[in-house]
């Protein structure tokens, strides 16, 4: 259910997939995001690999960067396009093929079962998948943009998400993998929005699945995002008071399985500014 109280539908939704040489597996991550929802929209970001050619005949919109400009750039050029379109919520998928478009209706569900959140798709399931130093990256992370959220989440770096349309409207600093921390904080602070985590399998390189080299450069972008997020804490006063607030708050999953959270609790209350 969206913030004006109506259900969200397929039809109301737009997918924003960031792409950059993504040859290898744009056509089927694209066709699979197709299958689930009608409206796609596929930022390329200065390609050089044919990216936007092999998508050329789906019906889909291409927004195409001349050269690369980051994947904050691309997020906030398809969030403008999905909101020029009339969106009432935006989901967002990489396009290297690790997310799965299967995901959309659930994370519609969840959005409805949860109106004024943010859903993100948790990569929960199969995590043993996951290279050592990713998850020790990745649960880093949730400290610390927890910490500057007000409340516990899990899996704050995944790319897989679905924000209300207001969300993607606001102006949100940052680039690069900064931009996507930033619109979990943002949507938190500004527009005291909850985060919600929806599990979803962990899909990395294996004997069957071939996925080209991650664009997230562990320790280069992880320095630069604990950077922007101890500037956020910062700003919201006593940083002790603000992490014994958060730490007594849990994250709240939505599963329905019961194996990672029992039941889904209300999202803890946040402060604004």
């Amino acid at each position: 259910m969206d913030d004006a109280g109506q259900r969200l539908r397929p039809e109301d939704v737009a997918v924003v997939i960031p792409a950059l040489n993504e040859a290898l597996r744009i056509r089927e991550v694209v066709s699979d995001a197709l299958a689930h929802c009608p409206r796609v929209i596929v930022v390329d970001d200065g390609s050089d690999d044919g990216t936007a050619d092999l998508i050329a005949d789906l019906p889909v919109t291409v927004l195409r960067h001349p050269e690369r400009m980051g994947k904050g750039a691309s997020l906030r050029d398809g969030f403008a396009e999905a909101l020029r379109q009339g969106a009432r919520a935006v989901a967002t998928m990489d396009g290297d093929g690790q997310h799965c478009g299967a995901d959309i209706p659930r994370m519609i569900d969840s959005a409805n079962r949860h109106p004024g959140c943010v859903i993100v798709g948790a990569r929960l399931r199969k995590r043993g998948c996951q290279p050592w130093y990713r998850r020790l990256g990745n649960d880093f992370g949730d400290w610390g943009i927890s910490w500057a959220c007000g409340f516990r989440m899990v899996d704050t770096q995944s790319g897989q998400r679905l924000y209300p349309a207001r969300a993607c409207a606001m102006d949100v600093p940052g680039e690069g993998f900064v931009f996507e921390a930033q619109m979990l904080i943002s949507s938190a602070r500004q527009l005291g929005l909850g985060v919600v985590a929806l599990p979803v399998d962990t899909r990395y390189a294996g004997p069957e699945d071939e996925f080209r080299k991650s664009h997230f450069r562990l320790w280069h972008d992880l320095r630069l995002i604990t950077t922007h997020v101890v500037l956020q804490i910062l700003r919201h006063g006593n940083l002790l008071d603000e992490y014994r607030r958060t730490r007594r708050t849990r994250p709240v999953i939505d599963d329905d399985s019961g194996e990672f959270a029992p039941a889904a609790p209300p999202h803890p209350s946040t402060r604004t500014g």
